[in-house]
């Protein structure tokens, strides 16, 4: 996705001038998204906070003011500022700027294949088709960001796991609720972890080197997750991340990492792609040996 810096005044003097010096390739090829994930390492915690929202929610982000852009960080307006100018820029108008290039360079590459299949809704949508076409667009991103070989290694891991804890707080307790409701159907007994009362944490206290430890994140990562993360490196247990922020902080310490999008027109998050997420593990395990798995759920719907 080139990211042009041409005819931007002082700010894309900075610009061109950082991207030269961190890389030896022309600035003309660099995207914003991909200069801020080289420079990750070197944000404080709540410039990461803004870092995840842009790079993950980029068509969001690039139309948002400093107030907006800092509320949906959940982090402060002077931090949105401090961050544009760690990259280079005077301000953040500077770097919205290089977000919106970057957003209609994305909408360029890929106008011919919507025009190849048809747009889902027309330009002027409701805002029922605006969240469905979201989801729709959800969906696809997540597929095109995943590979086989990160799925197959969520589903092995799962179906040889001793013991699945699936740990997820606030509207993330009902995913993995689904999560253990799917495993259980495929015989597979997971415990869930919801909140800090006391029978989570006994069942956080006896994690082991053969316990598989899922983290659903959404967002900034609640402390607990990462609480739970890392007692389980600790303790080596196997740990599978599952977070809507490719830069994710659960992420960084899981052995294996699902991403999904979430970018929503409205004020919560989209759930959709996470919910075909756990779908799409259900039917991977099902499908490693579907005439055990059809008699037993076949079994189960007769009860």
């Amino acid at each position: 996705m080139p990211f042009c810096v041409e005819g931007k005044a002082r700010a894309s003097a900075k610009w061109t001038a950082v991207t030269k010096t961190a890389t030896k390739t022309p600035p003309q090829l660099k995207s914003l998204s991909d200069y801020i994930q080289e420079r990750f390492d070197d944000f404080s915690r709540s410039q990461k906070d803004v870092a995840r929202y842009i790079v993950d929610h980029l068509d969001e982000a690039a139309f948002l003011t400093a107030e907006e852009l800092a509320r949906r960080a959940s982090t402060s307006s002077s931090t949105v500022v401090r961050f544009s100018q760690a990259l280079g820029f005077e301000g953040y108008p500077e770097l919205q700027q290089a977000a919106i290039e970057e957003y209609r360079n994305g909408i360029a590459t890929s106008a011919a294949a919507q025009k190849a299949g048809g747009a889902l809704f027309s330009f002027d949508h409701s805002e029922l088709e605006g969240s469905l076409g979201a989801d729709y667009a959800n969906l696809e991103e997540t597929a095109r960001n995943l590979t086989r070989e990160q799925v197959d290694g969520a589903v092995v891991a799962l179906a040889e796991a001793q013991r699945v804890v699936v740990v997820g707080v606030d509207q993330m307790a009902f995913f993995a609720s689904y999560l253990r409701h799917t495993l259980s159907l495929l015989d597979i007994r997971a415990e869930i972890v919801t909140s800090t009362g006391g029978e989570s944490l006994q069942r956080l206290g006896r994690i082991d080197d053969e316990t598989l430890v899922i983290v659903l994140s959404s967002g900034r990562a609640h402390p607990l997750l990462l609480r739970a993360m890392k007692l389980a490196v600790h303790r080596r247990a196997n740990t599978l991340a599952i977070s809507d922020a490719s830069l994710s902080e659960v992420g960084e310490h899981a052995g294996l990492t699902l991403y999904y999008s979430s970018n929503s027109p409205s004020f919560a998050r989209s759930n959709t792609a996470l919910m075909a997420l756990v779908q799409a593990l259900a039917h991977g395990l099902y499908a490693r040996d579907e005439a055990a798995h059809r008699d037993r759920i076949r079994a189960y719907k007769l009860k």
